[in-house]
């Protein structure tokens, strides 16, 4: 059984295991920063392998402003953070990392000193509240670690975590008025009515706790905390903003109280006085807990006791070293940095979601104990199913199963009996198409990475695909298909779900269910009923066969396609790249389409139709930056051209990453993005997950070393290796000749050795 005090920081051990490590310190190319402009949506804040707690600064949260207008650009503001901005307003605890979507951004905190401001002001007047300017000429992100000078108050701030604690540390200015502001209105995508309800409490003059309700993307969702100052504060104080104020924009007439006992309400901002020395530290810890105050309180004294500021840092970067240790790479700087980067933001979700004694909120809203495993949160299952979770398999096997089992708790408490689609925090966002859960569980067990009961796993995913009621799986299950009529993302979903009904296959297949893969293998050709041989695409299919009229294969508005039109997702059968060539005509047609969607101009106007598809992700009509595109250059491997997709890997490599605040093109969706990249740097990619197959493409560093448990590697060595080699002329496993264009997941986890031998011209 796993302890589940395990993610206590013991020092002295995080020490001595550093002290051995036989290479150079990898953490110096971490480099958080890498997304944060544009479409990345990073943050560039602290937080430790899969933290609770992510504290990172905002640039802006509020969806309203000082004169109480609503902001729309929510899209923009997915982690709190956008590098091109001038102003930060605080410091919170809660973040998605790269997602699409916004939430979270919890329990906001802001040093200022002068006289009190409340209100965050507006970016283009820093000085109407408690915002503060900065530049990135005084900033610093790395892993677990982020420091930035307060231009407003020449405060520097620093931040750092442990798993559920995140440990401020602000160096004040003398003076006679300096103040630390709570604000517990502050959230990313904060739109009405969002807060519940929050609650304050003064334990000492140093401590309190509390909590926030909120009803956002995640409907119910409440989150704890305990809160700890080094120093005892002089005084604190509150204001609370109820709707009607707010609404009929009466700033400043609000009831003010000091030095309360405890405070309730929807919209509270509270504050704390001090009077600080030149260069004085004030530090807080603030804990988080699904559970209780309690929690959040016992949570931070396991976790940090003292107020080491430096060793904590030290910890959670100590941890970091290792998880990135489990791939070690040669190549130039700017290589590194964009690997360990990658590495980074792949092992920060899903995340840790209970307290050190093993309790957590369910999706019942009940407090359940975790018993012999870690529960997580945070599964954007559309995206990462696809390659993270099989690079889980890979490198982090043992924290894959406790994702599983996580899984397996949240069908468990389900009132529907399914597995999670998009789920966070105790809650179902129902976000996206697809039962991918289907595709983790089946992953693993036909890998062999299953110390679960697969057979209660498996009976799980065959009662998530056979629920009639939810989107479409009924008209799904009766024609093949799903007509056009039901919903506006009819294909994109009928192809999804016949990719998931072959992963239960697989998963039933292994465990010799032969019913249930009878069931489920013919389930999984209904991607051709969707395919229109007249127009060459897949597309949306009315109820009575025919095959919608008005049609625009370039669009992605109302044509039956989520995040992709028809040219990207006629080439979504991944569990069958053969039967779809053989559909779409054969092999020279089929490479004809796929050169065509990476050289195609695409028009002007599909570049503004939705907030997510700007030319930074696409490279012709090839959408890098939404994942239904992921496996698609390596399907010239099932051609008579595979030299094709060596080229078109590097390509992508180069053109989609590079490690610049800008570089990422596309969302990183909790690491989809990035564990796609250190696949193909490395010369492999989960085309189809729950096969044991990986395809070959072109790897991109020197060499690299996998370290695969039990004390194994896979080793892997790249001979003329440059930017014009991108063509491999041969391979070996092992010493011996690599035949055909794929590696088996057993060949890789039992160790051994991988020569890529590379050159200009393709063979």
């Amino acid at each position: 059984m796993k302890k589940v005090f395990a993610a206590v920081l013991i020092f002295t051990g995080l020490q001595a295991a550093a002290q051995t490590t036989p290479h150079e310190n990898l953490v110096q190319y971490v480099k958080p920063i890498i997304g944060t402009q544009r479409m990345g949506h990073t943050y560039p804040g602290a937080t430790v392998p899969f933290g609770m707690v992510q504290l990172s600064p905002e640039t802006d949260t509020a969806s309203y402003e000082l004169n109480g207008h609503y902001n729309p650009d929510v899209y923009k503001y997915c982690a709190g953070y956008q590098y091109d901005d001038k102003t930060i307003v605080g410091f919170s605890h809660t973040h998605f990392s790269g997602t699409g979507h916004s939430d979270l951004g919890d329990f906001l905190i802001m040093p200022t000193v002068g006289p009190l401001k409340l209100n965050p002001g507006v970016a283009d007047k820093p000085g109407s509240g408690y915002r503060s300017a900065f530049s990135h000429a005084n900033e610093v992100s790395e892993a677990n670690y982020y420091k930035v000078k307060l231009d407003a108050s020449n405060i520097i701030a620093e931040m750092t975590t442990s798993t559920r604690v995140g440990f401020h540390q602000y160096t004040f200015p003398k003076s006679d008025q300096a103040h630390i502001i709570l604000d517990l209105m502050a959230g990313i995508y904060n739109y009405p009515d969002k807060n519940v309800w929050t609650y304050v409490k003064i334990l000492n003059d140093s401590t309190l706790v509390g909590y926030r309700q909120t009803n956002g993307w995640a409907r119910t969702r409440t989150l704890y905390f305990a809160m700890a100052f080094n120093k005892k504060f002089n005084q604190y104080g509150f204001k609370k903003y109820d709707k009607r104020e707010v609404y009929g924009g009466f700033w400043g007439k609000f009831n003010q109280s000091k030095n309360f006992p405890e405070i309730a309400g929807k919209q509270i901002r509270a504050y704390f006085d001090f009077k600080t020395d030149e260069g004085e530290k004030i530090k807080i810890k603030f804990a988080l807990s699904p559970v209780s105050m309690d929690g959040a309180l016992a949570n931070m004294q396991a976790e940090v006791p003292g107020w080491d500021f430096d060793a904590v840092k030290s910890a959670g970067q100590q941890q970091w070293e290792k998880e990135l240790e489990k791939i070690t790479v040669t190549g130039s700087t700017e290589k590194k940095q964009d690997f360990y980067t990658a590495m980074y933001h792949t092992m920060i979700n899903p995340t840790i979601y209970m307290d050190v004694d093993g309790q957590y909120k369910g999706l019942d809203q009940n407090v359940h104990k975790a018993d012999g495993f870690t529960n997580y949160t945070t599964f954007s299952l559309w995206d990462t199913y696809r390659a993270l979770h099989p690079l889980f398999n890979i490198i982090e096997p043992d924290r894959n199963v406790d994702m599983i089992q996580s899984m397996l708790k949240h069908f468990d408490q389900s009132p529907e009996h399914m597995l999670p689609v998009w789920s966070n925090s105790a809650n179902e966002n129902w976000c996206m198409s697809g039962y991918h859960s289907v595709s983790v569980l089946a992953d693993a067990i036909v890998k062999g990475n299953a110390p679960f009961d697969a057979n209660k796993a498996l009976d799980a995913a065959v009662t998530t695909a056979r629920h009639r009621s939810y989107e479409g799986i009924g008209e799904y299950m009766n024609n093949g298909y799903i007509p056009d009529e039901k919903t506006g993302i009819s294909v994109s979903s009928t192809l999804e779900y016949a990719y998931d009904d072959w992963a239960i296959a697989q998963m039933a297949k292994k465990l010799n269910r032969m019913d249930i893969y009878d069931e489920f293998i013919k389930r999984s050709q209904n991607y051709k009923n969707v395919y229109d041989p007249a127009s060459g695409f897949m597309r949306p299919r009315k109820a009575d066969g025919t095959f919608r009229k008005k049609f625009d294969p370039l669009s992605t508005i109302n044509e039956g396609f989520i995040e992709g039109n028809a040219w990207n997702y006629t080439l979504f059968a991944p569990q069958d790249p053969e039967g779809l060539i053989k559909l779409m005509g054969g092999n020279k047609r089929f490479v004809g389409y796929l050169d065509s969607l990476f050289t195609m101009n695409l028009p002007d106007k599909y570049f503004a139709e939705t907030e997510d598809i700007t030319r930074d992700g696409i490279i012709g009509n090839y959408v890098h930056g939404n994942e239904p595109s992921h496996h698609v250059a390596y399907l010239y491997n099932w051609t008579d051209k595979p030299w094709k997709t060596q080229e078109r890997i590097r390509m992508i490599l180069n053109r989609m990453y590079k490690p610049t605040p800008d570089g990422l093109g596309g969302n990183d969706d909790t690491g989809q993005m990035s564990a796609w990249y250190i696949f193909s740097t490395l010369g492999f990619y989960p085309v189809a997950p729950a096969s044991p197959n990986y395809a070959i493409g072109s790897p991109a560093i020197n060499s690299a070393v996998i370290r695969v448990g039990n004390g194994k590697t896979f080793n892997i060595t790249v001979k003329n290796q440059a930017e014009k080699n991108v063509y491999i002329q041969k391979m070996t496993l092992n010493g011996k000749p690599l035949k055909g264009l794929s590696i088996t997941h057993d060949e890789i986890m039992n160790g051994g050795d991988l020569v890529f031998y590379m050159g200009s011209k393709h063979k």
